[in-house]
């Protein structure tokens, strides 16, 4: 190896816009004790890296940098092989196919990343490609509503077709929950293809007035409120949402239910993502679980694949292809 390696990485200094990222050259990452490299094959761009490079919501920054990102590489999901091992670590093997999460340090946009050999990784399932494999961010995300959900529990999942919507229609069934899906009309089949047992067109039919009440709703894409679904709910039914709501109402609500016990609206935040990617790459591996994938970009055309993101209009998950 030279003397002075370096490796490919898409590196953000400031907040703002895809303007704000760039490809670089910058040295190689080394593992630490107990830390495995992976040579990064496939990643995604999700809406959690968009909302991290916008710093957004603000209250953020308290976690990624009040004035500047403290992680200068986003880049959550990652699928790729066991490159180098950091002293102490035996559970993985060089040349190992692994997939997983990077959720405290993000990193996995760039050739390497390096992540605690017992944090949020998995080897991959023998069937399962490398671009099938990038799955995870919004899986663990979805997996913070779908978790409340029980054998033969109801759930409403609106945004049906997004890389959340997608995951949470196949864990809440993988729950043995039943499943109405909510999409438009040119994601009518997705839902039914990945087990709903019935789908809702929005465009059509209004999905609040159809008579029926669940044990959760879930708003996947951030779009509704409480107020509108509330008589989907039954007595004791969740409103779970990813995202703040109308005039931040779903965090004020979530707050004031809190506070009283109940629980009934939630902003889920998603917990324990070591143990979720174990149980995530058991369910690929006997088949529940697959990835549903939008468009695929090279790394130097990273900003055009965070461009689209932000468009909203994506189906599924948006990869790069790093090797």
């Amino acid at each position: 190896m030279d003397a002075n390696p370096t490796m490919k990485a898409v590196v953000f200094e400031r907040y703002g816009g895809p303007e704000v990222l760039s490809l670089r050259e910058v040295p190689v990452i080394v593992p630490a004790r107990g830390e495995i490299r992976v040579k990064v094959h496939v990643t995604t761009v999700n809406r959690t890296d968009t909302a991290t490079m916008r710093a957004h919501p603000f209250f953020a920054r308290a976690m990624t940098g009040l004035i500047r990102p403290n992680m200068p590489v986003l880049g959550l999901d990652f699928a790729g092989e066991v490159d180098a091992l950091g002293e102490g670590v035996s559970s993985f093997s060089v040349g190992d196919r692994v997939f997983g999460l990077s959720p405290d340090r993000f990193g996995a946009h760039a050739e390497y990343v390096c992540v605690p050999a017992d944090g949020a990784i998995a080897k991959l399932p023998q069937q399962l490609s490398y671009s099938e494999a990038v799955v995870g961010e919004g899986a663990w995300y979805a997996n913070g509503t779908t978790k409340l959900l029980s054998e033969g529990q109801r759930c409403l999942i609106y945004g049906a077709s997004g890389a959340i919507g997608t995951a949470a229609v196949q864990l809440a069934k993988a729950n043995g929950a039943e499943v109405v899906a909510v999409v438009g009309t040119r994601h009518l089949d997705l839902p039914q293809s990945l087990g709903a047992d019935r789908v809702i067109n929005y465009e059509t039919e209004d999905f609040t007035d159809i008579g029926e009440t669940f044990d959760v709703v879930f708003d996947a894409v951030g779009w509704t409120s409480y107020f509108k679904c509330r008589k989907l709910l039954k007595q004791t039914g969740i409103y779970s949402a990813t995202d703040l709501g109308p005039l931040w109402s779903n965090i004020i609500l979530g707050c004031v239910y809190g506070l009283t016990g109940s629980g009934r609206v939630r902003i889920p935040f998603p917990e324990d993502a070591p143990a979720f990617i174990r149980h995530l790459a058991d369910l690929m591996a006997q088949g529940k679980f697959r990835g549903v994938f939008d468009k695929s970009y090279r790394l130097e055309h990273v900003v055009d694949a965070f461009q689209y993101v932000e468009t909203g209009q994506k189906t599924g998950i948006v990869r790069i292809n790093i090797c």
